[in-house]
């Protein structure tokens, strides 16, 4: 596990290549962001929302929804893509809402970098009373041997684990309840690189250890059977996923 500094700088970190996360990183199977949401959800709020790739799923379901960021460059390339869509500058531990704004809240894959102990009640805060939270990971299927392969070159650095199974939300909540989807992202190689690439250990590495590990990722990708001469990879993820409601 890194320390609190290391985390501290990897989580700051994604604004330098918020491109390379765009381009890279999958969206949410639809089965995994209904069972997050509760079937009367109105006004939601993706909270460490990145590029977007949640959002643009929320809106597409025709709900109110507000987008909190960390990161300028993050919200940039968010409001970029999804220009009707209020992006506000904010994190977990201090969400810039009214108390009871939101009858959801959703975190996908940014939940592991939040300090537990403040946002659990400032997420409450912000949620009408019953109002609900869910997580959301996307974890790389290791049980197919390249990704098995790309999983540990990519383990050379300090990759954070990221506590899905059972994911602490604080005691304003009631017990988690946890389900798991399977999903392929289908990319292209140069798009796998950029998933690569957006890590937030390999952004926050110097030249020389960033280049090597880019290197050995590609000659995997050109040497591998499952992956040699391909123009499109399917990876394949599981998405795990937590809901729990405010007490």
């Amino acid at each position: 596990m890194a320390s609190s500094h290391a985390r501290n700088v990897q989580a700051g970190s994604f604004g330098a290549a918020a491109a390379e996360y765009e381009r890279g990183r999958p969206s949410y199977p639809s089965e995994a962001v209904e069972w997050v949401l509760p079937h009367d959800a109105r006004q939601v709020l993706d909270l460490g929302a990145g590029t977007g790739q949640l959002t643009r799923q929320l809106v597409e379901r025709g709900l109110d929804v507000v987008a909190v960021e960390p990161s300028a460059g993050m919200r940039k390339e968010l409001s970029r893509r999804l220009p009707h869509v209020s992006v506000l500058d904010g994190r977990a531990e201090d969400v810039p809402l009214t108390p009871g704004a939101v009858d959801t809240v959703l975190v996908a894959q940014a939940w592991h970098w939040v300090d537990v102990e403040r946002a659990g009640p400032e997420i409450a805060r912000v949620l009408r009373p019953g109002g609900n939270l869910g997580l959301l990971w996307n974890i790389r299927d290791e049980r197919e041997d390249w990704v098995a392969q790309l999983g540990r070159l990519m383990h050379q650095g300090i990759e954070l684990d990221m506590n899905s199974d059972g994911p602490d939300v604080g005691g304003k909540f009631a017990p988690i309840v946890r389900a798991d989807f399977l999903r392929e992202h289908v990319l292209t190689p140069t798009a796998l690189m950029d998933l690569v690439a957006s890590r937030s250990y390999v952004i926050t590495w110097t030249g020389d250890a960033r280049a090597s590990l880019l290197h050995q990722v590609r000659e995997l990708l050109d040497s591998h059977p499952a992956l040699r001469g391909r123009d499109e990879i399917a990876l394949p993820y599981v998405t795990r996923c937590s809901r729990t409601r405010r007490l």
